[in-house]
C-alpha cells in the first residue's frame, strides 16, 4: 500500500520555528540566522523573465525602502539558476529602470522551496508558486500567503500586514479588516463577567458590545 502523504509536500505551521536555509543568492550566501533579530518577507516567484513575476519584483523594489522603514528585510527565490537571477535583474534595470536591491535565492536543488511547501503539485511539479512567507525577529513563521500562478500579489498588503503584526505584538492587541496604522485597534475580548461591565462602564474604550471593544493607540 502506498502511503499518500509521503509525496505531499512539506508545509510549514504558523508560529513554529522557520525552516532554516543555508544558500546562493545574488547577494552571496544568505541563511535565515543571517535575519535574526529582523523581520523577513520571503517569497518565491515561478521563474525569471516571466511578466507577471516581473511585475512583483519591480512592486516589491519599489516598496523596498518602505519594508526597510519598520526594519524588515526582502528575500526572494526561484526554482532558477544563480546566472538567470544576474540577468533578470540587470534586464529589469535596463528595461524598466528598477533597480532590485534585495537578494534572490537560487533553489535549484529545489531544497528551500520544498521545506517551505513552495512546491505545489496541483499546478507545477518544477516551479515554485507565488508563496509569500513573514518570518518574525525570533525565527518564527507568522503568516502565509498563496497566490495561483496567473495572478501577482498585492505588495501593499504585505506591507500593511507586517505593520499590523508588529502593532499586535507591541501593544498585545488586534487588528480589525484593512486596518492602517493610526487607526483604532481591537482590545481582547474581557475575561469575566466584572471585566465585561467595568470595560463597558469605564468608558475608556469604543465599544459596540462588551467583547467587541476598540481603542486608539
Amino acid at each position: 500500500m502506498t502511503n499518500e502523504t509521503t509525496s505531499a509536500p512539506a508545509m510549514p505551521r504558523l508560529n513554529e520555528p522557520a525552516p532554516a536555509f543555508d544558500a546562493p543568492t545574488t547577494h552571496g550566501r544568505k541563511t535565515l540566522e543571517d535575519y535574526r533579530g529582523k523581520w523577513l518577507v520571503l517569497f518565491s516567484h515561478p521563474a525569471d523573465f516571466t511578466p507577471v513575476c516581473t511585475t512583483e519584483f519591480m512592486g516589491f523594489a519599489r516598496r523596498h525602502a518602505d519594508f526597510q522603514a519598520i526594519d524588515c528585510d526582502l528575500l526572494g527565490l526561484s526554482i532558477d539558476s544563480h546566472y538567470s537571477h544576474v540577468a533578470w535583474v540587470r534586464n529589469i534595470k535596463e528595461k524598466f529602470d528598477v533597480e532590485i536591491g534585495f537578494p534572490i535565492i537560487a533553489d535549484l536543488s529545489m531544497q528551500v522551496a520544498k521545506a517551505y511547501g513552495m512546491i505545489q503539485p496541483g499546478a507545477s511539479d518544477t516551479s515554485a508558486v507565488r508563496a509569500t512567507f513573514v518570518i518574525d525577529p525570533q525565527g518564527v513563521l507568522r503568516a502565509m500567503l498563496y497566490y495561483p500562478m496567473s495572478n501577482g500579489r498585492s505588495i501593499d498588503e504585505i506591507l500593511r500586514l507586517v505593520k499590523a503584526m508588529q502593532t499586535s505584538d507591541a501593544y498585545k492587541v488586534a487588528t480589525p479588516e484593512n486596518w492602517q496604522p493610526g487607526e483604532q485597534v481591537i482590545v481582547p475580548p474581557p475575561g469575566s463577567v466584572e471585566e465585561a461591565n467595568a470595560r463597558v462602564a469605564s468608558g475608556e474604550y469604543d465599544c459596540v458590545d462588551w467583547y467587541f471593544c476598540k481603542k486608539s493607540l
